[in-house]
């Protein structure tokens, strides 16, 4: 019998954790339950993974170490937690086959039952995001296929698609457009990566695919496929890095900590929105307020109010001096977008009327920019606010509106906020205006079930 080495290394980010081997065991279950594959680990099963026992099962490792990063707040890898990495491609880093991985990100994203959605749905604390010295050039040569070639026209219609898809998403949601994004990177944009091409064009299209893969992962967070947009975003990073487009990788880091801020994740929300903004090739105002706003949101979910404060000056500031179009700026970041994150700061912080104010300018500010998506998603957040420090009839009023725009999205996340209304308002519906927006919420809810496109 082959005596087992004690995994120290396991044991270490144990010891850290200041878990019980039951309270380890627990949340392991948890987490298990959340991937739709529950799990019914005891102390005695974590005393033999401390013992150096390997769960047989690949996803099981990766359970463990999702696990522990959610309580450490930090990204850890397999390797990390003295596990050793699976033989599976499935499970290996992404970078080695830059056509094989798009094709098979879409596939997933086209064909997935609901059962495979389910699987790659979930967030991860734990995933490991590429810095730009891990992707700059690190591309493998594509294999050129010497009966296609690509030049310039081909790159600007690619990227006249992202921005059409962009219009899609935002006015119609997600669940629209990530079909759309998805087919489009298996038929057109990896054919296009394999096709021959100067170098000048070559690099010109991987930056073009990475910016797909964001608008891919993009419309895979509004839908809640959120494990699935983080594999899209790294991706994304890489094919930046592979292009050497240095604004495109800032640009996609960001976009993962709006993700992770999200979903509440404030401590890898602002270790993401810092690195994007350390990172960022230019010192443009508008382009500076992009990141440092995004710094504020993060730093305010950590409870970090000093920096939060001072990264949201730092945006004032810059939008002050900012003299260029807010359609050359990244995300088109303009003033409406300045009050939406300081609402958001100030909702962290504590500051809950504070938190409605900005919203009611943000609703003053918005323009063309803006899309109906958020229109919705804002207010009702707005809504829910107002609800929150007792005013019911407001809080009504703006719900009624959200409820005016919503019949026509197909959005995950206008979906919870949909339903966020049918929850807060159930309590209320002795009011007669909270009754009728109550049941009116709860009925669109029941039509946008019915008629929600298969995909």
């Amino acid at each position: 019998m082959v005596e087992r080495a004690p995994n120290e290394k396991l044991r270490r980010l144990f010891h850290e954790t200041e878990w019980t081997l039951r309270q380890f065991a627990q949340q392991a279950n948890r987490v298990g339950t959340e991937r739709g594959a529950p799990r019914r680990y005891s102390a005695q099963t974590v005393w033999t993974w401390l013992q150096g026992a390997v769960p047989r099962e690949p996803e099981s490792r990766s359970l463990i170490v999702e696990t522990l990063a959610r309580r450490l707040g930090r990204a850890l890898t397999l390797a990390d937690a003295g596990f050793p990495q699976p033989e599976d491609s499935a499970h290996k880093r992404t970078g080695s086959d830059v056509v094989g991985d798009l094709v098979e990100l879409g596939r997933v994203h086209v064909d997935s039952s609901r059962r495979r959605v389910v699987g790659v749905g979930l967030f991860s604390v734990a995933l490991a995001i590429p810095g730009w010295s891990d992707v700059i050039g690190r591309a493998q040569a594509l294999q050129s296929n010497p009966h296609a070639r690509i030049g310039q026209a081909e790159v600007d219609s690619v990227r006249e698609m992202v921005t059409r898809l962009k219009h899609i998403d935002g006015d119609f949601g997600g669940q629209y457009a990530r079909p759309i994004a998805a087919t489009f990177l298996v038929d057109t944009v990896a054919p296009y990566l394999r096709a021959s091409a100067t170098g000048h064009i070559r690099k010109a299209m991987l930056s073009a695919a990475a910016m797909t893969c964001y608008l891919a992962g993009w419309t895979a967070v509004d839908e809640g496929l959120n494990g699935l947009a983080q594999r899209y975003y790294v991706k994304g990073l890489e094919l930046a890095g592979a292009a050497d487009d240095h604004m495109a990788y800032c640009h996609i880091l960001r976009g993962v900590s709006v993700q992770a801020a999200n979903l509440g994740y404030g401590v890898p929300a602002a270790r993401y929105a810092n690195a994007a903004a350390e990172a960022v090739p230019s010192a443009e105002p508008r382009l500076r307020a992009f990141m440092a706003g995004q710094q504020a949101h993060g730093y305010a979910l950590s409870r970090a109010r000093t920096e939060a404060l001072d990264s949201l000056f730092e945006t004032e500031r810059a939008m002050s001096r900012a003299t260029s179009p807010a359609s050359n700026t990244p995300g088109g970041y303009n003033a409406s977008t300045l009050a939406y994150h300081t609402a958001q700061v100030r909702y962290a912080l504590g500051d809950v009327k504070g938190s409605v104010a900005s919203l009611r300018e943000h609703f003053k500010l918005r323009d063309a920019l803006d899309s109906r998506r958020s229109a919705v998603i804002f207010g009702g957040l707005m809504a829910e606010r107002q609800l929150e420090v007792g005013h019911l009839d407001e809080a009504c009023g703006t719900w009624s509106d959200v409820l005016d725009a919503y019949p026509t999205l197909y959005s995950g996340r206008a979906d919870d906020r949909v339903r966020a209304a049918v929850e807060l308002l159930a309590p209320h519906r002795k009011n007669a205006t909270a009754r009728v927006t109550h049941e009116r919420a709860r009925a669109l809810l029941a039509q946008k079930s019915a008629a929600r496109p298969s995909v």
